[in-house]
């Protein structure tokens, strides 16, 4: 078996090139029976700029470190590798353009290109339905595509380090994701849908521009840690509150709604059935109301812990719902909708 000098054998299945000052790759000095056995293959910290496409003999690989070399772009060789699972390409200089045309289709559990150029998340990537974990921290993207919400298979979404401005929402169908880290970018606003993500443990939310959370966040069960440091609504406290005056067809959903005048299904129209069902009752435990298409969007100030006021978002019936917000630090904490709210889930919320 002939290796580069200085490469390291570690076990039958691990071929480790790494930090050898490697400027190229050439295959032919590895021999095909290691080629063959080599399931893991270390090639991080090199000065690679390019990977041969004689890569795909490394035929039984599941591992690949190609991270901290200059590549700018990845071979068609590495769309080959059928068994390959874990592919980290971090700091390098890809781009959206680097990526094989057949890289989707390969079966992927683990990927990671943080830290290079991408400016956009390459669909490839959101072909991968076996993914587990993907990470882009450190790139240059702007928006997350709606695509994302492909990988069903999804546990951890590495975003942080971006210039991403909104959060699609497309990210709450990832019904298996337990880590999502979106900070240090330049998001205005959590999506409502995000409660959907019912396996939700960790939201990393700091260094961006979120003056608000919806108060849906409450109903994320299983969240252990929320990050919310350098934030506006950390820095100081914003309050907004905008009003549609409610229709005809809604003032009369709201009498039928709010004085239990009966109705069956056989006397009204599909439509106004329908219609009478999507009523939302009011939040304001001290308001019988409901609310159809028109509400009042508020900032409620909610105490965490006894140290934090946090301005999460809410919907009321009317303007006559909502209250001065005061300076006493217990005023809106003691309402019934947020003292219902157990206080070890309180406690999981961070803001450090």
């Amino acid at each position: 078996m002939e290796l580069h000098e200085g490469a390291a054998a570690t076990g039958d299945c691990v071929l480790d090139l790494s930090r050898l000052n490697l400027s190229t790759l050439n295959v032919d000095t590895v021999s095909d029976e290691r080629k063959g056995d080599t399931k893991q293959l270390y090639l991080n910290n090199n000065r690679l700029v390019s990977l041969p496409s004689s890569m795909c003999q490394f035929n039984k690989l599941e591992f690949l470190d190609i991270s901290n070399n200059g590549l700018t772009s990845l071979c068609e060789g590495i769309a080959r590798l059928t068994r390959l699972r874990t592919l980290l390409a971090k700091n390098n200089r890809l781009t959206e353009y680097s990526l094989p045309k057949g890289f989707g289709s390969l079966h992927l559990e683990v990927l990671n290109f943080s830290g290079n150029r991408f400016e956009e998340v390459p669909l490839q990537c959101t072909q991968m339905l076996r993914l587990q974990s993907l990470s882009f921290g450190g790139n240059r993207l702007k928006t997350i595509p709606p695509e994302i919400e492909n990988l069903k298979s999804l546990e951890l979404l590495y975003l942080g380090g971006n210039l991403i401005n909104s959060i699609p929402p497309e990210v709450a169908n990832l019904p298996f994701l337990a880590y999502l880290v979106l900070c240090d970018n330049r998001i205005q606003s959590v999506p409502p849908q995000l409660t959907r993500l019912h396996s939700l443990r960790s939201l990393s939310l700091h260094n961006n521009l979120l003056t608000y959370l919806p108060r849906e966040i409450l109903s994320l069960v299983h969240l252990q840690e929320l990050s919310l440091r350098g934030n506006p609504l950390v820095v100081r406290f914003v309050k907004d509150m905008t009003y549609d005056p409610p229709s005809l067809l809604e003032l009369a959903g709201r009498t039928v709604k709010s004085r239990n005048i009966p109705y069956f299904q056989h006397e009204l129209p599909d439509n106004l059935f329908r219609y009478l069902d999507l009523a939302s009752k009011c939040p304001n435990p001290k308001c019988a109301g409901v609310y159809f298409d028109s509400c009042v969007r508020h900032i409620k100030f909610v105490d965490f812990c006894g140290k934090y006021r946090l301005p999460l978002m809410h919907y009321l019936c009317s303007p006559e719902c909502t209250s001065p917000c005061s300076s006493n630090p217990q005023s809106d904490a003691e309402s019934e909708d947020e003292s219902s709210v157990p206080a070890d889930r309180l406690q999981r919320v961070l803001l450090g």
